[in-house]
């Protein structure tokens, strides 16, 4: 009854019928006129949940972390290009990584580690460390610090790369 209650909920009980016995598509196409399942920001009837989702709703990467976009090169070679570089006008991984948390020695530490190597990258090992937290939350770095240029990297990565790598991984 729990199987019923949950796809039966906001419809009349008085009419189910135990469905041990029966064709689970004929008894799920009788409802599919009375409810849908809601899949925010697309809508899918239980029939096409059962085949699968819906187009609208694979459309609908969810936001991406941080661990999501190392895994694109391309992208990771770019942010490294535009946040390694010390400037003393234009704020960089230090700043982001200050701001996240990291203490001056961890920072100290850090850019003394990757400091001439060609293999590590202070923003690659800042990024690393903060995986978890969401490509949004770095554009919002972005904005806090001016960084135009590397939030119009990450918006159309979000927008163009982002859903048919997520696609991929399904």
């Amino acid at each position: 009854d729990g199987i019923n209650s949950l796809f039966l909920s906001g419809t009349d009980r008085s009419c189910s019928e135990p469905v041990e016995d029966t064709d689970t598509t004929s008894f799920l196409a009788q409802f599919v006129s009375t409810f849908t399942i809601f899949f925010p920001p697309a809508v899918c009837t239980t029939l096409q949940l059962l085949n699968g989702p819906c187009e609208k709703c694979c459309c609908a990467a969810p936001p991406p972390k941080i661990s999501d976009l190392m895994n694109d090169k391309d992208l990771l070679d770019l942010l490294r290009l535009k946040l390694d570089p010390n400037h003393c006008t234009i704020k960089n991984w230090k700043n982001f990584a200050s701001r996240w948390g990291m203490s001056y020695d961890e920072l100290t530490l850090l850019e003394h580690r990757t400091q001439g190597s060609l293999s590590h990258s202070p923003t690659q090992e800042f990024l690393l460390r903060y995986n978890q937290k969401t490509v949004t939350e770095l554009t919002e770095l972005c904005r806090i610090y001016q960084r135009v240029d590397v939030l119009r990297l990450l918006q159309s990565w979000i927008e163009k790369d982002w859903p048919s790598q997520w696609q991929q991984t399904l």
